[in-house]
């Protein structure tokens, strides 16, 4: 039997191989998921992301799914209310982030139409293929994360630093890193 040959950094736990195997770098185009990613890869800041897939779940249902129409209507006392809540990342930024940014994906979307098409049209709406044979010629972050994160920040995004951005860009299929020798780089052709 052949062996299925992936990424090395999904090689270390059962939950990273499902992520690498089934989502990681699949182009998203839904408004919902891409938000959901974004403000993921930004609690990952500092982090490791087998810890935030580990609370992934829980993480979702603290916080509605992060549902950008229900996370606006948090106040002071969903606030207090999810720092005691040991599922999630109890960091009051990261948590005060997660509303502002959902307050400025709202006047994204107004100006842009939506999520997808802003984000996309930094890669002229097409993910960027890379050929790496190792995981050391894999950047942490490119011009192209630089500008995303720049302009996010402009428009009041919080926890998206360049290199959360590129991470968040591989996630969400904007760019193919899989390695030559992964059995899984081709998936990427498949939206979600």
């Amino acid at each position: 039997m052949c062996e299925i040959r992936r990424c090395d950094w999904a090689l270390k736990t059962k939950l990273e191989q499902e992520y690498h195997d089934k989502e990681w770098g699949i182009p998203i185009h839904d408004d919902r998921k891409l938000f959901k990613m974004l403000i993921l890869e930004g609690k990952q800041a500092g982090l490791s992301w087998a810890t935030i897939l580990a609370k992934r779940e829980t993480l979702c249902a603290a916080f509605d799914d992060f549902d950008p129409a229900i996370l606006i209507t948090y106040d002071d006392t969903k606030i207090e209310a999810l720092l005691q809540d040991n599922g999630i990342i109890k960091n009051r930024q990261k948590v005060n982030a997660v509303i502002s940014n959902a307050k400025a994906y709202f006047k994204l979307c107004e100006e842009f139409g939506s999520l997808d098409n802003y984000l996309w049209s930094f890669v002229n709406h097409h993910p960027v293929i890379n050929t790496w044979t190792r995981i050391e010629e894999v950047p942490s972050c490119t011009p192209v994360s630089a500008a995303i994160s720049k302009d996010l920040k402009k428009r009041g995004f919080k926890f998206v630093g360049s290199t959360t951005i590129y991470a968040f860009m591989q996630s969400v299929g904007m760019v193919n890193d899989h390695l030559t020798s992964c059995d899984f780089r081709g998936h990427s052709q498949f939206s979600k």
